[in-house]
């Protein structure tokens, strides 16, 4: 069974800076893409970043946090992470990792599993 589970969570002023964390199992970890999605309070599902399979060489992320957030991954702890600094209020969100069905994001690809989130706040 696949199962992501997401850490890292919580209160943070802005400015400030945050690491989550998502932990995998059930699946050959190294060999698929993954992603960071986020959902703001009673908006809609943004893509926040991505990176390939194996070394995550190819990374990719959403204009509003680029030079502010990097995704990175650990194959032999099989975990996920996402580097946030310089958070601003805007963004604030239930942050959802997610796992590709492909050693690739985006093209024919789909994103197959998801996480149940962690909070992030960012407030004064």
């Amino acid at each position: 069974e696949v199962q992501l589970v997401e850490s890292g969570g919580g209160l943070v002023q802005p400015g400030g800076s945050l690491r989550l964390s998502c932990t995998a199992s059930g699946f050959t970890f190294s060999s698929y893409a993954m992603s960071w999605v986020r959902q703001a309070p009673e908006k809609g599902l943004e893509w926040v970043s991505s990176l390939q399979h194996s070394t995550g060489s190819s990374t990719a992320y959403t204009d509003s946090v680029k030079g502010r957030f990097t995704i990175s991954r650990d194959n032999a702890k099989n975990t996920l992470f996402l580097q946030m600094n310089s958070l601003i209020p805007g963004d604030t969100a239930v942050y959802y990792c997610v796992k590709w069905s492909s050693a690739w994001y985006g093209g024919g690809a789909g994103m197959d599993y998801w996480g149940k989130g962690t909070l992030v706040t960012v407030s004064s």
